[in-house]
This record gives structure tokens, C-alpha cells and sequence, in this order.
């Protein structure tokens, strides 16, 4: 279980890389939407994991190696935003959440849309 502590940090950078997404997604990938899903900060605070949504989900790969490629890009944005409350910023490790494909998926197979269809 997270401390209160990781779960503030958490909140903090998941708002601030929400807007810093929107922003350069209108630049890098009109007509793309990346949202922030979750934040998982470690104990220590040195690290956290930033689960990222993609939508619509055809240039994800894409999309998601310019994200990979961008983290200097993103972790200055969070050290100037952060700066009055936190001494370093962590390392970042953006990873893709696919929770919105699957409940897709699931919503296909359900109304038997699907290759397979259930019932």
C-alpha cells in the first residue's frame, strides 16, 4: 500500500503530465488524445511509473516511443512544476496501459462483434 506521501507525488505528477500531454500532443499527433491513467511513485521516491492511455490506439507504438524518447522533455516539466515540494524529481518510466483496449474487447465480444463472439 502506498504511503500518503507516494500517493500525493502521484496526484501531483499525474495533473502535471496530463497537461504536458494534451499540450504536445496538439503539436506532435493531432487528433491523438494521451491521458494519464495512474502514477506509481516508489517509496523512496526516485522512481515513478506513468501509465499512459492512447486513443485512438493505431499510432500507439509510435506514439509511445516519442513519449520514451521525450522523458528528458517530460521530467524537466515536472521538476519546474514540482520544484517547491520536491528536492529531485524521479526517473520516470512511461509504460502503455492497454485497460481501454481490453475493455473494448470485451464490449465487442459481449455484443458479438467480435471473432468470438460470447453466447
Amino acid at each position: 500500500m502506498d504511503s500518503n506521501r507516494q500517493q500525493k507525488v502521484g496526484k501531483l505528477f499525474q495533473e502535471e503530465l496530463a497537461e504536458a500531454f494534451r499540450k504536445w500532443a496538439v503539436e506532435e499527433f493531432p487528433g491523438n488524445i494521451l491521458s494519464v491513467t495512474e502514477v506509481k511513485v516508489t517509496p523512496d521516491l526516485s522512481g515513478a511509473k506513468i501509465y499512459v492511455s492512447i486513443f485512438p490506439a493505431a499510432r500507439k507504438a509510435e506514439i509511445m516511443a516519442a513519449i520514451k524518447e521525450n522523458t528528458p522533455l517530460f521530467r524537466g516539466i515536472l521538476s519546474r512544476g514540482a520544484a517547491k515540494k520536491m528536492r529531485i524529481t524521479p526517473e520516470l518510466i512511461f509504460i502503455l496501459d492497454n485497460s481501454l483496449d481490453e475493455i473494448d474487447k470485451i464490449d465487442k465480444a459481449l455484443r458479438g462483434e467480435g471473432n468470438n463472439p460470447i453466447l
